[in-house]
């Protein structure tokens, strides 16, 4: 065991990362490729001050979540999970469920080697699956969800905070202390965030790091307790 952990951190992680930063900068060249064709090649691009607006618009509206997810998913994503599924996209909504599932069904923790190992697995399983059903989806997903009736499509909505919810449970069972905090922190948000759509971005985002923070620091002292 001793041998395999020597192995996961000397050779596998540092070889996980060049690989990963080298992807992830080829992600960002090929997203912004489009844009530096139109402008190499028929001069086309946008006018400074406004794209300096909608930058700035961006950020102030998503740039908390560069900080947030990346730090908040790491712990079940692992250190390969994170860069495929920040590459491939779609992290809250399948990335993430899909690596817990397969923790869980593997009978391993997260933010053990042998986690990283399993999440790796399922998270490129999901994108495999997951191309597949969006290339099916793209002909015939409209067609599909036009005949489903109402109340089925009203469900839909409610997919994201269910899957949320099983997240909660399949983990929250096993660190009560920190699920307990999370709810707290979260019927806070949900009582005193209603007023203005402004103040609840600003207790969402901060409200999760303010959990974060004080899940690090609860696991640390009970670790020190059991020591």
């Amino acid at each position: 065991m001793q041998k395999e952990c020597d192995y996961y951190n000397r050779e596998y992680i540092p070889k996980m990362n060049r690989i990963g930063i080298v992807t992830s900068l080829l992600g960002i060249l090929g997203m912004l490729l489009p844009a530096i064709v139109l402008w190499i090649v028929y001069g086309l691009y946008p006018i400074p001050s406004k794209l300096i607006s909608a930058v700035l618009t961006g950020t102030s509206s998503f740039g908390i979540l560069w900080f947030v997810e990346p730090i908040s998913y790491y712990t079940i994503l692992g250190t390969t999970g994170t860069y495929m599924s920040f590459l491939s996209g779609n992290c809250s909504n399948l990335r993430v469920p899909c690596s817990g599932m397969a923790q869980l069904t593997a009978g391993v923790k997260p933010g053990t080697p042998q986690g990283d190992i399993i999440s790796t697995i399922g998270i490129a399983i999901s994108v495999v699956v997951n191309i597949s059903i969006l290339t099916i989806g793209a002909f015939l997903g409209s067609i599909l969800i036009s005949v489903f009736p109402k109340s089925i499509q009203c469900a839909l909505d409610y997919l994201l905070p269910a899957l949320f919810g099983v997240l909660l449970v399949q983990f929250g069972v096993r660190e009560m202390k920190q699920t307990l905090l999370i709810l707290i922190v979260a019927l806070c948000i949900y009582s005193f965030s209603g007023k203005s759509q402004l103040l609840y971005k600003f207790t969402s985002y901060f409200g999760l790091l303010f959990c974060i923070i004080l899940s690090v620091l609860l696991s640390i002292v009970v670790r020190r307790h059991k020591e």
